[in-house]
């Protein structure tokens, strides 16, 4: 890849992370119109339809194994979950607060959850970034002035939840074999879409009328932007760039997610989400061995 063509992509990778940031805003709109369930309907309806093209375009295609497609049905069930978590934890908290608190921890749970159960070693340095992670996380949920309740308060608990469902996630879809992350992640939305129809959305009961532009705005800059648009950039950068580089521009998502939260829900943002947030991101670096600045070789 020429130079401008990583600059070119660099943009897209911006742009990615800022629609995964500007997603929490979404939900939070989204919350007085419709409960978890249908949010995942229409979300996934949504990405379906925009993410098939795209997968055709790019020849991946829909060829899924026996095996995939079984971890495919489980990562369905936990991605509820975990949506479940992520729409009630924005709708009784704040977007700032879950971008910025959920973002920051999946790295760290996900690498938690491999030291404790795959055997991950962990080394000094990855010690010291699991303290300065955790003083970053309680932090953001401003221990030190809250009291028990409103630490433990249930948007908080939500948070919590889908920041350790992520990695769940995660994990289960890196077991896939002889398939591509983005035809599996069809079949998740596919699955996903199936169960919640079958079970938990009563589609006579859904205020149709109460549907205006904004509503309509929300669920396709979710589904399009911050589903479609931000996963395929994300998971061709790391194809063209590497794991690695692309891990650099997930720092930008919780800082978008407090810049759009300020603008358009007029949030107030404290000053300790902020500092949390830095820690945090500190943290991730640390235990993840990312190079935000690389050194230039001298010829």
């Amino acid at each position: 890849m020429t130079q401008q063509n990583k600059n070119i992509f660099y943009i897209l990778m911006i742009l990615a992370m800022a629609g995964w940031g500007a997603s929490w805003v979404n939900a939070k709109v989204l919350s007085s119109y419709i409960n978890e369930y249908e949010l995942i309907f229409f979300r996934n309806l949504f990405t379906i339809i925009t993410l098939a093209p795209v997968l055709i375009i790019t020849r991946k295609y829909f060829y899924i194994n026996k095996r995939s497609f079984l971890l495919a049905i489980l990562a369905s069930v936990i991605m509820i979950v975990y949506l479940k978590c992520y729409f009630l934890g924005t709708k009784y908290g704040t977007a700032s607060l879950g971008g910025a608190l959920v973002t920051t921890l999946i790295p760290i749970n996900t690498f938690i959850i491999m030291a404790l159960f795959w055997g991950k070693k962990i080394l000094k340095k990855d010690i010291f970034a699991l303290g300065l992670g955790a003083v970053g996380v309680l932090t953001m949920l401003n221990v030190w002035s809250f009291s028990h309740e409103q630490i433990f308060s249930i948007q908080n608990m939500y948070f919590l939840g889908a920041s350790i469902l992520w990695p769940a996630l995660t994990i289960t879809s890196s077991k896939i074999t002889n398939t591509s992350p983005m035809v599996f992640g069809m079949y998740m939305y596919l699955i996903s879409t199936v169960i919640v129809s079958l079970f938990f959305v009563d589609f006579s009961s859904i205020n149709y009328k109460a549907f205006d532009s904004i509503f309509w705005l929300n669920i396709l800059v979710l589904a399009v932007i911050a589903t479609t648009f931000a996963t395929t950039v994300y998971f061709i950068g790391i194809e063209k760039l590497g794991t690695n580089e692309v891990s650099s521009f997930i720092f930008l998502v919780p800082f978008f997610a407090i810049i759009f939260s300020i603008i358009f829900l007029k949030e107030e943002v404290h000053i300790t989400t902020i500092i949390g947030v830095i820690l945090t991101v500190i943290a991730v670096k640390i235990l993840n061995n990312i190079v935000i600045f690389k050194k230039k070789i001298e010829k």
